[in-house]
């Protein structure tokens, strides 16, 4: 019998169950990952910025735990010896427009709590040469890290402090009890005083499998990267970020720095035939059934139809991809947007049509399950496992 099983490798589940275990360091906690080894998923293919929490509504908690998580991701790389560059982000309007709209932005950081700065054209082009824009905004707690990295070095200290992990331990089946949960995987079956679940992709999926209606499905969102040529690994010297389109859901395609010392451009965001499909032709049959019968996908779809499309269009035309990023720097051409793998965003849908924004836990008698947990969610990972902890807390001590 094990005291707590948590669901997923990624660094919202390592960060969990570290944290876990440091409360409860004489129980026995468990980690169940089906893929062979941490980091496999959205973890691991998402752009790597430490966000500072420049977007997100104030008062939530992404607003919150961002503006946190930014401090203690940067606190816990300096302890466990993982490289990070706190190289500051630009974002740059490029029109009257999208000035008007960098306004609104800038009264959002003063709210946030965030030190930032007003750039005009002069002092934007001091600042970055090969970027053109009529205004910006420098925010310098913005930096770059290798979350994967960062994800094992949190599975280092959750087995350091006495928890195991299981790969290659896809969960099949969920039993909740009066006093147990039953946990089967592809392997093995356990049982477990309390669980936890954080399944990404498969966040609706796990708690369906506990008898529970989540109140909302997955939407998979593919977002597709190129990397710049190497003769332009010092194009920029900050995150270039465009002004996003309040109409949108995504942020828009932008400059970022790489731990490794690459630049990379991206993301788009096409919808995914399948929710782990991180290339064109991944399809899945299932996952495609399961959106198009989804009355909330469906709206979401046909309210973003036009941009969707043109989305799907520079997917396939690179020549569309470009024109996105040559708004802020023209310098660049067809041949410097080489491969680069994609991610894929889950994306929580109510049945409504709306776009789950927050952060969203649903939580049974003895389960504390993850349901939405979009970007800035590895910026968040420590103060999301924290706030999931004081959660099972309340469990435990019920």
């Amino acid at each position: 019998m094990w005291d707590f099983i948590i669901i997923g490798g990624g660094i919202l589940g390592m960060s969990t169950a570290m944290q876990l275990q440091q409360a409860y360091p004489d129980k026995r906690l468990l980690v169940v990952e089906k893929e062979s080894g941490p980091a496999r998923h959205q973890t691991g293919h998402n752009s790597g910025v430490i966000h500072a929490g420049v977007y997100y509504t104030p008062g939530s908690l992404k607003a919150r735990f961002c503006l946190e998580g930014n401090r203690a991701t940067r606190e816990f790389c300096e302890r466990h010896n993982v490289d990070y560059d706190i190289c500051g982000k630009l974002l740059v309007a490029t029109s009257a427009l999208e000035r008007q709209r960098m306004e609104a932005l800038w009264e959002r950081t003063a709210t946030n709590g965030l030190e930032r700065q007003w750039l005009e054209a002069g002092e934007l082009r001091e600042r970055e040469p090969n970027i053109t824009g009529v205004a910006g905004i420098f925010v310098p707690s913005s930096g770059i890290v290798d979350y994967a990295a960062v994800t094992r070095a949190m599975a280092a200290e959750f087995t350091r402090l006495g928890g195991e992990i299981r790969y290659g331990a896809e969960v099949t089946a969920l039993e909740e009890r009066r006093e147990e949960l039953v946990v089967t995987t592809s392997d093995d079956t356990f049982t477990s005083r309390y669980l936890v679940s954080c399944s990404g992709l498969m966040a609706d999926r796990v708690i369906r499998l506990l008898g529970k209606d989540p109140g909302f499905t997955i939407c998979p969102f593919r977002g597709e990267y190129y990397r710049l040529s190497e003769r332009h690994d010092r194009i920029v010297n900050h995150l270039i970020y465009p002004i996003p389109d309040p109409a949108m859901p995504f942020l828009g395609v932008h400059l970022t720095r790489m731990i490794d010392g690459s630049v990379t451009v991206g993301p788009n965001a096409v919808l995914a035939l399948k929710r782990e499909g991180y290339r064109k032709q991944d399809v899945s049959l299932r996952d495609m059934g399961q959106m198009l019968s989804h009355p909330g996908i469906l709206k979401v779809l046909g309210k973003h139809l036009k941009p969707g499309l043109t989305e799907m269009k520079n997917s396939f035309y690179k020549r569309g991809y470009l024109a996105l990023v040559q708004k802020y720097c023209p310098s660049l051409n067809e041949s410097d947007l080489t491969p680069y793998p994609a991610g894929v965003r889950a994306q929580a849908v109510s049945w409504d049509g709306k776009l789950v924004d927050d952060f969203l836990f649903v939580n049974t008698r003895r389960s504390v399950n993850v349901g939405n947990a979009p970007s800035p969610a590895a910026t968040s990972a420590l103060p999301i496992g924290a706030h999931i902890v004081e959660q099972v807390k309340a469990l435990v001590e019920a």
